[in-house]
């Protein structure tokens, strides 16, 4: 099962993660997200597990756990569904959202 970790104290490192999670049963992975510019953490990350009942557990009692002063949030990581609001390219453009706007992006000047 992957799961999601929220609120993750800057400065955890992903063993760190690895290892809050290690307590309930094994993990195979551990991933902190972190800006790709930056290399900063963005404050989330990852955690799969092999074993769905050692998982689930891991969620129950880590949810709102605090870990170095922060209440991380801990759930089932379910994948991305398609939002409808459209995308750019690196271009600039953007399509619309089902609310009807029109896409970000940007604007050409003529040249007289």
């Amino acid at each position: 099962m992957n799961i999601y970790v929220g609120n993750l104290p800057f400065n955890l490192g992903e063993e760190d993660l690895k290892e809050i999670f290690e307590e309930y049963g094994e993990v195979t992975s551990a991933k902190i997200i972190s800006d790709k510019f930056s290399g900063r953490s963005k404050g989330f990350g990852f955690v799969e597990m092999s074993n769905d009942d050692e998982a689930n557990n891991s969620i129950k009692e880590l949810n709102n756990a605090e870990v170095s002063g922060r209440n991380i949030k801990v759930n089932e990581s379910k994948p991305r569904e398609n939002d409808n609001r459209g995308g750019g390219d690196r271009r600039g453009g953007g399509g619309g959202d089902r609310r009807g706007g029109s896409g970000g992006g940007y604007q050409q000047r003529e040249r007289y």
